[in-house]
C-alpha cells in the first residue's frame, strides 16, 4: 500500500514537471500581480469604510488571499484545468457602499449567508443548469465588454508616462513577433528596468511584516443578512462566478461548475470568521491564464493556476505590506501589463461573440449594455449585459422559429 503511494506521489510529481513551463508561471505570477495592483484597492476602501483596525484589515486581506491560493492550487491540480480563484472584486465595491450600516461581526454573519448561498447553488448543480443553457456567444460577449476596457487603457496609459509605456509596448510587440510565448513576461521585465532607471520605483516605502489571523464570532443580525448577505450572494454568483465559468467556456474547457462553485462556496464558509467577504472564480485574472499566451498546449495551462495558487499562499502571510509594495510600482506599469496580457482574451472574446449569426444580436446587446458600467439594485452590467443578450436572443430566434413553422405549415 505504502509502495502503491509513493508511486502515484512520484508519477504526479512527473507530470507536473513536465507539464511546467516558464510561460505558464509567469502567467500565474501576473495574474497575482493585476489582482493585488486592482481589485486589492477596493478591499483598501472598504476598509476605510468600516473603519476597520491595521490588524482587522492585514486578517482579511490574509484570509481572502490564503483561500484563494490554496483553492485555486487545488481545483487547478484535481481538474487540471487552470482555476483562477479571488477574492470578489464586485462583492468589495458593494461593501464600500453598504458595509459602515453594520457592525462588524453583523458584516461577518452576512458573508456567512452568502457563502452558504453560494455553496448549496453549487451542490444543487443548479448554477451549472443555468449556465449551460447560456448560448456560448453571449458569455463571450459578456466577456469582451469587461476586457474592452482593460484594452483602451493600454493605449491611455501612453500619454500618462511614455518614456516607461511606450517601450513597453514596442518590446512587447518585437517579443510578440520572434519568442510571442515569453512576450508578457519580457514586457514586465522591460517596465521594471524602465521604473527603475527613470526613478518611478520607490523602493523606499516597502515594508516587510508578518500577518496575525483574527477570529471575530459571527452575529446575525436581520438587517444585514437582507441589506448585505444576500446582495452579496447574488453579485458573486452573476458578476464573478458566471463571468468566470464564462472565461473558462471561452478558452474550451467543458468543466462543471459544480465542483468549483461548491469548493468556493466552503472556502468562503470557513474563512468568513476571519474576515473573507467570498472567495470566487476570478474573471479577468483568470484569462490571463487560460489563453494562449500561458501555453499553447490548453492541457498544460493548469500550471498557471498552480503557480498563481502558490504565490497567493506566500503573500497572505505578508497581508499588511502588500499596499506598500504595490504602491512602489507605477500604477500605470500596472495598467500596461494588464491590457496587454489581455489581448488575446480579448481577440478571441470578439470572435467567438460574432462566430454565430442566429446570436449576433444578443452578443451585441450584451457587449455593449456589458461596457455602459451601469449598475442596478447594485448589481453590476455584466450580469444586465448577459441578461439582455438572452432576452434579445430568446426574442428574436422565437420570432424566427415562428415564421419558419409557418411557412412549413
Amino acid at each position: 500500500m505504502i509502495q502503491q503511494l509513493a508511486c502515484t506521489k512520484s508519477s504526479f510529481l512527473s507530470t507536473i514537471k513536465n507539464d511546467c513551463s516558464f510561460s505558464a508561471i509567469i502567467a500565474g505570477v501576473i495574474a497575482v500581480i493585476v489582482s493585488y495592483a486592482g481589485p486589492m484597492l477596493i478591499v483598501f476602501q472598504a476598509a476605510k469604510v468600516a473603519h476597520l483596525s491595521d490588524s482587522l484589515l492585514s486578517s482579511w486581506i490574509w484570509a481572502i488571499s490564503f483561500s484563494s491560493g490554496v483553492i485555486g492550487m487545488v481545483l487547478s491540480v484535481w481538474l487540471k484545468v487552470p482555476v483562477i480563484t479571488s477574492w470578489s472584486t464586485p462583492g468589495a465595491v458593494l461593501l464600500v457602499s453598504g458595509w459602515a450600516t453594520y457592525a462588524y461581526s453583523d458584516a461577518i454573519g452576512a458573508f456567512i449567508l452568502a457563502a452558504i448561498i453560494t455553496t448549496i447553488l453549487g451542490i444543487s448543480g443548479l448554477f451549472t443548469s443555468v449556465i449551460d443553457r447560456i448560448p456560448q456567444s453571449i458569455i463571450a460577449a459578456m466577456l469582451a465588454g469587461i476586457l474592452l476596457k482593460f484594452g483602451v487603457d493600454v493605449f491611455i496609459s501612453l500619454q500618462q508616462l511614455p518614456m516607461i509605456t511606450v517601450p513597453m509596448l514596442v518590446c512587447y510587440l518585437l517579443s510578440r513577433r520572434f519568442i510571442p510565448r515569453y512576450a508578457i513576461a519580457i514586457t514586465l521585465m522591460m517596465g521594471v528596468f524602465s521604473s527603475y532607471t527613470l526613478g518611478y520605483l520607490n523602493i523606499g516605502s516597502m515594508n516587510i511584516s508578518l500577518v496575525y489571523p483574527v477570529f471575530t464570532k459571527p452575529t446575525f443580525s436581520l438587517q444585514a443578512l437582507i441589506g448585505l448577505g444576500i446582495p452579496l450572494g447574488i453579485v458573486t454568483m452573476t458578476a464573478q462566478n458566471a463571468t468566470g465559468m464564462g472565461v473558462l467556456k471561452v478558452d474550451g474547457y467543458t468543466t462543471s461548475a459544480t465542483p468549483i462553485i461548491t469548493t468556493t462556496g466552503l472556502a468562503s464558509l470557513l474563512f468568513a470568521p476571519f474576515g473573507s467577504h467570498g472567495v470566487n472564480l476570478a474573471a479577468i485574472t483568470a484569462a490571463i491564464c487560460t489563453g494562449k499566451d500561458a501555453h499553447k498546449n490548453p492541457d498544460k495551462r493548469y500550471i498557471a493556476g498552480i503557480a498563481c495558487g502558490i504565490l497567493y499562499i506566500l503573500v497572505s502571510f505578508f497581508g499588511g505590506t502588500i499596499s506598500s509594495v504595490f504602491s512602489a510600482l507605477p500604477s500605470t506599469l500596472i495598467t500596461m501589463i494588464a491590457g496587454l496580457a489581455l489581448v488575446g482574451s480579448i481577440t478571441s472574446s470578439l470572435s467567438l461573440a460574432m462566430s454565430e449569426e442566429s446570436y449576433k444580436e444578443g452578443a451585441l446587446f450584451t457587449f455593449l449594455v456589458t461596457i455602459s458600467g451601469i449598475t442596478i439594485w447594485g448589481v453590476g452590467s455584466a450580469f444586465w449585459g448577459l441578461l439582455a443578450g438572452v432576452a434579445t436572443t430568446y426574442i428574436l430566434t422565437q420570432e424566427r422559429d415562428s415564421k419558419e413553422m409557418e411557412q412549413g405549415a
